[in-house]
């Protein structure tokens, strides 16, 4: 019985699709890593950073006193600017992009290089965990209960907000980093002789 034209395609283009897997996070990190030289990108992240045992210490001011300043996307104010350069929340900006944007290189150069491409994939997969960790340590990512005309039903967990709802999509990142390293390292492991 012969297969199907688009069952066989799906069969054959395995290896294209994880490449184009590394083409997808290079694109990521590298957006994502690259906007993080752009001072709006810099505040945003501060709410995760301020609150992670993992990276609190980057800055100078402890959480939650970034509430403060905080300076909403297309909107800046020179007091909460000043607060964030003293807070040194620029410099760390400039120095995660330049971490992201060098793993999505690596990432993507695993489709020449398998030794690369597998320090690439479990970079990803690391990020994407400490990334994934913002669901337990940062407030921001629970739709908060505000008040209003009632009192709101649905806030806290499992309510994502919209910081909450970027950050579950890390996920995939961390099933994709471990697809690209797990295929890098079958073209470095030679195949075992069965006979």
């Amino acid at each position: 019985m012969e297969r199907q034209p688009l069952l066989q395609f799906l069969a054959n283009a395995q290896r294209n699709f994880i490449h184009f897997i590394r083409i997808s996070i290079f694109i990521v990190m590298a957006w994502i890593g690259g906007l993080k030289a752009f001072p709006y990108e810099a505040d945003g992240i501060v709410p995760f950073v301020a609150n992670s045992p993992f990276m609190s210490f980057f800055y100078k001011h402890p959480a939650p006193e970034y509430q403060s300043y905080k300076n909403p996307e297309g909107k800046t104010v020179q007091k909460n600017i000043d607060w964030h350069i003293s807070n040194g929340t620029y410099l760390f900006s400039y120095g995660l992009g330049t971490v992201i944007v060098l793993i999505g290189i690596l990432t993507l150069a695993g489709i020449w290089s398998a030794r690369l491409g597998l320090i690439g994939g479990l970079l990803t997969f690391g990020m994407s965990l400490v990334t994934l960790s913002f669901l337990i340590t940062t407030p921001e990512v629970y739709v908060p209960n505000l008040g209003g005309d009632f009192a709101t039903p649905h806030y806290g967990f499992p309510y994502l907000s919209g910081a909450g709802r970027l950050v579950l999509k890390d996920i995939i990142m961390l099933a994709a980093g471990l697809i690209v390293a797990s295929d890098a390292a079958q073209r470095l492991v030679p195949p075992l002789n069965n006979s």
